[in-house]
Parts: structure tokens; C-alpha cells; sequence
């Protein structure tokens, strides 16, 4: 299989960026969307912060930042959540690209791909998984183009104003991940 070019590199979120991450997060439904209940709109700093620091304390959870390598700039954000050891999987989650002029650009997955060479490759996981909102439909590709599968319906999950958004659990696994071959490691 081909080799990609990585136009984007994952480095470590560091406190310089939290101010750029909220800044890209506009609603109480963007918000939804992209964290679920885990904060609150309008998202403030010290929401972030406390995240952080609880990240560096508790060791289940690695917070990115997107970095594009052609213009030297962070254009996004990822995380990989509810790291367990002893089970050997983690969830992917807050997943964004939120530099506009960067969607649509085959960045989603060069972001999934990194996060799963980091997952199986330098953690040694068994099983990711991930939530997606039904209505999502570009981010459920993504994940369906990089090896996820799907496995249920959480029906009417969340409360969004008068609406109610169905999330989608996903997954891969292990020997999913390296059936892809030097495309999904590279």
C-alpha cells in the first residue's frame, strides 16, 4: 500500500492553547458536539484548565493538539480518553478541527490515523472506541474510512434545546487495526 504524507503532526496541549481551542467553539450545541456533557457553554479557561491538570494527575486521558506542518499553525484538537490498563482500550474523543479553511481537506483522517498509531502501536491498546452523533455524517465516514465499525445506537442520548442527538458507538480493534497495513502505521 501507498505511503501518505502527514500534513499534520499531533503534539502535546499546552495551556498557550486553550485560549485558541475556545475561541473555536461558538454554541452550547458546538460545544455538545464536540464534548459531550463533559463542560458547560460558554466554555472558559478554567474549564479547560481543570481538565488539564486532572489529565496530568490521573493519567487516563492524552490531550492534543493538531498541528499542520506546511503552515506551521495549530488548526485543531483531539484526545484519547478513559485510558484503562488493565483492559488494554481507550475511547477517542473532542475530536476538531476547528480552523475552518482546514475541513474538508482529508485531515480528519490523518488525525484518526495518528491517534491510532499512538493507541496500538505506542500503547499497546486492544480495543478504541468512540461516540459519534448520528447526524454527523462526514465525522462517521472518517471513522468508518480509517477501520472503525459500528456497534449500536444510543437512541435520544442527549438533550440539545428541544431536540434529542442519537449517538453512535464505534470501534476498532487490535488485529482490525493492523489488517489495514502500512497505511494505517504510517
Amino acid at each position: 500500500m501507498k505511503k501518505l504524507t502527514m500534513r499534520i503532526e499531533l503534539i502535546k496541549f499546552k495551556e498557550e492553547n486553550v485560549t485558541q481551542l475556545i475561541n473555536w467553539i461558538h454554541s452550547k450545541e458546538e460545544l455538545m458536539q464536540w464534548a459531550g456533557p463533559a463542560y458547560s457553554f460558554p466554555f472558559t479557561e478554567e474549564q479547560m484548565l481543570v481538565e488539564l491538570n486532572k489529565a496530568e494527575k490521573e493519567c487516563d486521558k492524552l490531550i492534543y493538539s493538531v498541528l499542520e506542518k506546511e503552515e506551521n499553525i495549530i488548526i485543531g484538537h483531539c484526545q484519547i480518553l478513559n485510558i484503562d490498563k488493565k483492559n488494554n482500550s481507550a475511547r477517542f474523543g473532542r475530536i476538531l478541527i476547528g480552523n475552518t479553511s482546514f475541513r474538508g481537506k482529508g485531515l480528519g483522517q490523518q488525525i484518526i490515523r495518528q491517534l491510532l498509531k499512538i493507541g496500538f502501536v505506542d500503547m499497546k491498546l486492544h480495543r478504541i472506541s468512540l461516540g459519534v452523533f448520528e447526524f454527523n455524517t462526514k465525522a462517521i465516514k472518517v471513522y468508518e474510512n480509517t477501520g472503525f465499525k459500528k456497534e449500536g445506537i444510543l437512541r435520544d442520548y442527549r438533550k440539545v434545546g428541544n431536540e434529542y442527538w442519537s449517538l453512535i458507538n464505534m470501534s476498532i480493534l487490535e488485529n482490525e487495526f493492523y489488517e489495514l497495513g502500512e497505511t494505517a502505521i504510517h
